[in-house]
């Protein structure tokens, strides 16, 4: 549970009447009024009540060979992550996912890493991946593969940049526990290929929702109005389905 900011009134997420992102956090209302009145004046209620931060999971080619606006515009999906208020997580490993987590750094924002080393000597030595770019850096020992898990369900939405076999495990994940998902368009790999993918999935209906940008920020904009407008109620298929309120 949580509290509603303006009246404090307990209320449970997925049963909120409505949801705002302020700042890059999350606050739940009883009712559209109390929502108004928040949005009227959100310096007045944010801090009675301490709003979660909402994160980005963002996945792609750890290949450290990437075309250089390729990168660019993984940095500048950082970028727009971090001047939202939102935390980039990311498997803290080279190439693009790297790019995303240096702009998001580089920009003030809060920058996780989800390692699939048991310490930094092994994510250093043993992954060869970098450590300079994350505010923290969570060691899974779980490999490769059993971080994705991780990664993916700590994550309130998940874009998708470049990539190839891995990522493409990865967006699996995503789309089959029903995830919010982005896919920046124009950076190549299995980006020019998910839309074929989805619809061979025919009347597969996991929860899903998905969205194409080849812009960072208005992809990042989007994701953010989708969730706090819609897919919260159920953010993931892993979830119960809500039962009708008694009469």
């Amino acid at each position: 549970m949580t509290h509603d900011p303006v009246c404090q009134m307990p209320v449970d997420p997925r049963r909120a009447a409505a949801m705002v992102e302020h700042g890059g956090r999350t606050y739940y209302f009883c009712s559209a009024e109390c929502r108004d009145k928040f949005l009227a004046q959100p310096e007045r209620y944010s801090s009675k009540v301490a709003g979660m931060r909402l994160t980005v999971g963002v996945m792609g080619s750890a290949d450290p060979a990437q075309l250089a606006d390729v990168e660019e515009r993984a940095y500048a999906l950082g970028k727009a992550i971090a001047q939202q208020g939102l935390v980039l997580m990311t498997g803290a490993c080279p190439g693009l996912p790297y790019a995303c987590a240096r702009g998001a750094h580089e920009a003030g924002g809060l920058s996780i890493g989800i390692s699939p080393a048991l310490s930094l000597d092994e994510h250093v030595h043993t992954y060869l991946s970098p450590s300079d770019a994350f505010d923290v850096i969570i060691y899974t020992g779980s490999g490769l593969m059993g971080r994705e898990i991780t990664s993916i369900r700590s994550s309130d939405m998940v874009v998708i940049v470049g990539g190839r076999s891995g990522t493409l495990g990865e967006f699996a994940i995503a789309y089959d526990e029903g995830k919010l998902i982005g896919v920046l368009q124009g950076t190549g790999g299995i980006t020019d290929r998910l839309p074929d993918i989805v619809t061979a999935f025919g009347d597969k209906q996991t929860g899903a929702r998905m969205y194409y940008a080849t812009d960072p920020s208005a992809l990042v904009t989007q994701l953010v109005q989708t969730y706090t407008h819609a897919h919260f109620r159920r953010p993931s298929s892993l979830l119960p389905r809500m039962r009708p309120a008694a009469s």
